[in-house]
């Protein structure tokens, strides 16, 4: 297991190096110039002024000196200063982050909860209704895209019925040391609803599978030769023996979590690490926007090193492999 986890580690280091190498060559290739792109229609802005500007940034310097340089202060521990934001990146991710930690935490929580327990129930009812009604819901949610999802969320409940408000963190134009807890909560609730929704189809589907394998199998049989009852084959059998592969598959889902929650939070312009990504890819801050990438893969690769172990725990075949 050690050996495994030391092999992952160092698979991880070698792909946040290829990432932020072919990150800041996909910038560079890129028609984009971040100094056009930070002054936009300003154009009070003199070619001396725009000239200090690209010294001040280090963009007149050749793309490899850049990485460099910044590879060098990374490894220092500082992760650049924000071209749009004059601010440590570090500080802006800190902040960013735990907006969307809390978003993506939520319906991690809901969409693993709600799919157990869906799945769970189409499999105890098979090829009844109940069933019948789960499939459908499950696949019409995992071929629906989650912009389109909050979109049709964003019409019903803030345009139509006015029961939340349309978007962004907290209420416009009040300070934030005047927020109140409601109000957070109040413009929490539709962004974790949207990525809530679309996770519970694949948790939910996969304990489906995964219970009927269960209850074909020639102990749970045995078991109901023997009189036990279908609430205590479900509770006997059925939770123990298909709980962890459940929770598995919801630690392997953070890749796809953070991408719904970057197409979440730019339709209900709510203020977290996604949206900032956004931000930062078009204004061409690229430190913001290769520290954010960086993050991101570390929280992916956390995930997916949690459903390894998780994996090699419950089922002993895997245990051999790397």
């Amino acid at each position: 297991m050690a050996k495994s986890i030391v092999i992952r580690l160092i698979r991880v280091v070698t792909l946040l190096i290829g990432l932020s190498i072919l990150t800041f060559s996909l910038i560079h290739l890129s028609p984009m110039d971040p100094v056009n792109a930070y002054i936009g229609g300003d154009s009070s802005a003199s070619p001396e002024q725009i000239e200090k500007i690209k010294q001040y940034w280090g963009v007149d310097k050749s793309p490899v000196e850049q990485y460099l340089a910044w590879a060098k202060a990374l490894l220092q521990g500082n992760f650049g200063i924000s071209k749009l934001y004059r601010s440590p990146v570090i500080d802006i991710i800190q902040s960013r982050f735990l907006t969307s930690l809390a978003l993506m935490g939520t319906a991690w929580i809901l969409s693993g909860v709600i799919g157990y327990v869906l799945g769970m129930t189409a499999a105890m009812n098979r090829g009844k209704w109940m069933d019948k009604l789960i499939k459908w819901y499950s696949y019409t949610l995992v071929s629906t895209p989650i912009f389109w999802m909050g979109l049709i969320l964003l019409i019903v409940f803030a345009v139509w019925l006015k029961w939340f408000p349309v978007g962004l963190a907290m209420p416009a134009g009040v300070m934030e040391s005047d927020v109140r807890f409601i109000d957070r909560i109040h413009h929490f609730v539709l962004p974790a609803l949207t990525l809530s929704i679309l996770g519970v189809a694949n948790v939910a589907m996969h304990t489906r599978e995964k219970m009927i394998d269960i209850l074909n199998t020639e102990y749970v049989i045995f078991a109901r030769a023997r009189g036990e009852s279908k609430w205590q084959i479900f509770k006997n059998h059925g939770v123990r023996n298909s709980i962890i592969p459940a929770i598995s598959l919801q630690f392997a889902y953070f890749g796809e979590l953070f991408g719904g929650s970057m197409l979440a939070e730019q339709v209900f312009a709510y203020p977290g690490l996604g949206s900032t990504l956004t931000t930062a890819g078009l204004k061409g801050d690229l430190p913001l926007m290769v520290g954010i990438i960086l993050i991101s893969s570390l929280f992916v690769f956390a995930g997916n090193l949690i459903a390894d172990i998780l994996n090699k725990v419950v089922d002993p075949r895997m245990k051999g492999e790397a």
